[in-house]
C-alpha cells in the first residue's frame, strides 16, 4: 500500500499502478483542479478488462493539506512525498512531521526536495527554482531537519539524491536530495489505531478498483476464455495430426480407429502433457470430444482454477459440454465455435 503526498498530476502514481506488488495507491493534494485534470491517467484501460490482473488494485485521490490527519491515511506501507515539502507554509511543515511519522507511521518514507547548493549551476535560477517555493534548504539544512524527525518519531534515515554534479564539484552534493526513512520499531494493528480520529477532513475527488482474478467473476471470465482457447489448440492439432498422418477415405469409424497412434505425437506437442487413455480427444464423425481432464492438465487452466471442481463450476452454462459434462464438444466444420 503506497501514498503519494503532493502527488500533483499523479504522474508518479501512474507508474506505481503497473508494479504488480502494490495493490493500494493513494494520492494527495492541496490542488484539486490538478488532480482532476489528470485523474484520467488511473482509470483502467480496455485491456485491463480483458486480461485481469491476478492482483487486486484500488487507486484513489484526495482533495486536502498534509497538515491535517485523516484515517483514509492508515495502514500504509510507504509514503512517498516527492518535491512537497517546499511548498509548504512554516506553519503547516511543523505539523508535518507529525502527520506523517507520528499519525500515518508508515513503515518508509521517502522525502525529496531541491538542494539550493545546486541552484548555481542550474542557468536562470536566481533564488527558487519556483515561484511557489516558500524555501529551499541546503544539504545541512535538511539532513538537520530529517535526523530530527526520524529520532523524534523513532525512524533511521538515509541520505541520497538524483542528479550528479560536475565533475571537479562533488561537494555541491545532487541537484535533489532525498531522505529515505525507516521506521525503527514494529507496528501492530491495535497500537496504529490506538488513539487515531476517527473524522474524515479529506474529500475524495476519484477512486478507481481495477479488476482482478481474485474478483470470482472475472476469474470466471478468464478460466472460460482460457477453456475455449485451449479446446481449440488441441483440436487443431488433433485433426493436423490425423490429416499428415493418416490417408482415410472419409470413414467417420476408420477415423476414429485411427486416431490412437497419433495421441503420443500430438501430446509431445502440446508441450509434453503426458495424459492418460481416458483423457483422451477423439472425433466421432464432425465432432470433436476434449476431456475437461485434458484441458484441466495444461498449466495456466491448471493455475487459474486451482481444483477440477472449481473448473466444472466455472464453465457451466457457458461451454458446451457432452452429456454427462465429462467434455468439451465442438464441431470439426467450424474453425470458430
Amino acid at each position: 500500500q503506497v501514498a503519494d503526498l503532493g502527488c500533483a498530476d499523479c504522474t508518479l502514481l501512474w507508474m506505481l499502478k503497473f508494479c504488480s506488488c502494490i495493490e493500494v495507491l493513494a494520492g494527495l493534494d492541496i490542488c484539486a483542479s490538478v488532480m482532476k485534470e489528470n485523474m484520467h491517467r488511473l482509470s483502467p484501460l480496455p485491456g485491463d478488462y480483458l486480461q485481469p490482473a491476478e492482483r487486486s488494485l484500488t487507486v484513489t485521490l484526495h482533495h486536502g493539506s498534509v497538515a491535517h490527519k485523516d484515517p483514509c491515511m492508515l495502514g500504509f506501507d510507504l509514503v512517498t512525498c516527492i518535491e512537497l515539502i517546499e511548498h509548504l507554509e512554516e506553519s503547516e511543515l511543523d505539523k508535518f512531521p507529525e502527520v506523517v511519522f507520528g499519525f500515518m507511521a508508515p513503515s518508509i518514507v521517502v522525502i525529496s526536495t531541491p538542494n539550493s547548493e545546486f541552484n548555481t549551476l542550474l542557468p536562470g535560477v536566481t533564488l527558487f527554482r519556483h515561484p511557489d517555493h516558500k524555501f529551499e534548504w541546503n544539504q545541512a539544512q535538511f539532513q538537520s531537519w530529517a535526523l530530527e524527525a526520524a529520532r523524534h518519531y523513532d525512524y533511521s534515515v538515509e541520505f541520497t539524491g538524483v542528479g550528479h554534479p560536475p565533475t571537479g564539484m562533488e561537494n555541491v552534493g545532487f541537484c535533489t536530495q532525498i531522505g529515505v526513512f525507516a521506521r525503527n520499531y514494529l507496528q501492530t494493528t491495535e497500537s496504529a489505531q490506538s488513539e487515531k480520529p476517527t473524522e474524515a477532513v479529506y474529500k475524495t475527488v476519484f477512486k478507481a478498483v481495477y479488476p482482478s482474478l481474485k474478483d470470482e467473476k472475472y476469474l470466471q471470465n478468464a478460466v472460460v476464455s482460457e477453456v475455449i482457447f485451449t479446446a481449440q489448440i488441441i483440436k487443431q492439432s488433433l485433426l493436423d495430426c490425423l490429416m499428415s498422418e493418416h490417408e482415410y477415405n472419409g470413414d467417420p469409424t476408420e477415423r476414429k480407429s485411427k486416431f490412437q497412434p497419433s495421441m503420443k505425437r500430438f501430446s509431445e506437442d502440446l508441450g509434453n502433457v503426458i495424459v492418460e487413455k481416458s483423457m483422451e480427444p477423439f472425433v466421432n464423425e464432425n465432432v470433436v470430444y476434449i476431456p475437461l481432464t485434458t484441458i484441466f492438465s495444461f498449466s495456466k487452466v491448471n493455475r487459474l482454477c486451482g481444483t477440477f471442481e472449481k473448473l466444472c463450476k466455472f464453465i457451466a452454462g457457458k461451454v458446451t459440454l457432452n452429456s454427462d459434462g465429462s467434455a468439451v464438444v465442438l464441431n470439426t466444420e467450424h474453425k470458430n465455435e
